[in-house]
């Protein structure tokens, strides 16, 4: 009888073990396994239609902590960003989006198109230094969810 109680205390421990050791995780993999979405912008009339999804996605994931939310911007859309003529509303959506923590890129191509250089956009942009759709398409590669509202 004792022997068997020994054994059953042996399978215990180990399948406790087992279960813990499945379950527990890293702390940096919390932060690999937040959500990534890439959200498309390229007609001009979606502008403050698609910055209000970025919020109410952020809103809807629990805040910034939880999903990594990169914009890139080309084409025609991209002129709504332009500091010299952005909008008041687009200013302090922009402001309170990045501020989360969006990531805004806008796409060489049309930044060479429009005749515009980086320090021309609202702040808090980057540069999709290959374009628009290459940056799309790698960020997609990469796990992101693509989203085109």
């Amino acid at each position: 009888m004792q022997r068997r109680s020994i054994l059953w205390t042996m399978f215990s421990s180990i399948g406790a073990a087992s279960v813990l050791a499945a379950t527990a995780r890293p702390a940096h993999a919390a932060a690999a396994d937040k959500a990534k979405v890439a959200y498309h912008l390229s007609e001009q009339g979606h502008v403050a239609f698609v910055l209000a999804n970025i919020q109410n996605h952020f809103d809807g994931m629990g805040g910034p902590d939880n999903v990594k939310i990169v914009l890139v911007i080309h084409g025609p859309a991209l002129k709504e960003f332009h500091a010299a003529q952005a909008r008041a509303e687009i200013v302090a959506q922009v402001a309170q989006l990045a501020k989360a923590g969006l990531n805004m890129n806008a796409c060489i191509n049309t930044m060479k198109a429009q005749g515009i250089r980086l320090k021309d956009l609202l702040p808090g942009f980057g540069v999709a230094e290959k374009g628009g759709v290459v940056m799309l398409a790698e960020l997609q590669g990469q796990g992101y969810a693509y989203l085109r509202p």
